[in-house]
């Protein structure tokens, strides 16, 4: 029987209400457990400087590396990650709020494959960030490349990929964006040993 075929997805997973790191280490475990999805990597545990509404506690980000179906065509595989990822968020009691307010959890796609997608969401893939509920899924994620949250978790697992219309890696651009932000706008405090977070020294 042949092999269905994966391919490589990075997520971006952030969280900044109640006990975020656990949150975040549950949400690796649900992830690993999608149906055909492979974990392949996980970050460390970053805590990092809200974006756009200041007044809030700390984000917890990481990111994970997964092998997932390709589907049909690129935009089909995208959006059934979206739609698993957004089932997920609900799960996990993500609530409605305004944009970059407080997030029970944030699963985005940041990179599929090789893959340059836009597309439009289907309903149960709609954000719950009601300025992007209709926005069209775009991957590359479009704020990627200018987040050092993001961006840091990226680097630990895939420095020198280059994702599609980014023209530079990934390492790359975490140097640019770490000299813009500073380094302590996105901070190692763990990192995975397969089960949870064990802190850094």
């Amino acid at each position: 029987m042949a092999t269905a075929s994966r391919v490589r997805a990075y997520i971006g997973l952030g969280a900044n209400v109640g006990d975020a790191a656990d949150t975040l280490a549950a949400a690796v475990h649900a992830l690993a457990a999608l149906p055909g999805v492979r974990l392949r990597g996980v970050s460390r545990l970053y805590t990092t400087t809200p974006v756009g509404v200041l007044d809030q506690p700390d984000f917890h980000n990481a990111a994970v590396a997964l092998d997932v179906p390709a589907g049909p065509d690129p935009a089909t595989g995208a959006t059934n990650l979206l739609v698993a990822l957004k089932e997920l968020e609900r799960a996990f009691g993500r609530q409605v709020r305004q944009r970059w307010g407080p997030r029970e959890v944030d699963l985005d796609i940041l990179v599929f494959g090789r893959h340059a997608i836009a597309t439009s969401r289907p309903p149960q893939g709609q954000s719950a960030d009601p300025a992007k509920a209709r926005l069209p899924l775009v991957v590359p994620h479009r704020d990627a490349r200018h987040r050092l949250f993001v961006l840091a978790p990226l680097l630990d697992l895939a420095p020198r990929l280059v994702p599609p219309s980014w023209g530079e890696t990934v390492a790359a651009a975490a140097e640019r964006q770490r000299g813009i932000e500073g380094a302590r706008a996105a901070r190692p405090i763990a990192s995975w040993d397969g089960e949870g977070w064990s802190p850094l020294e």
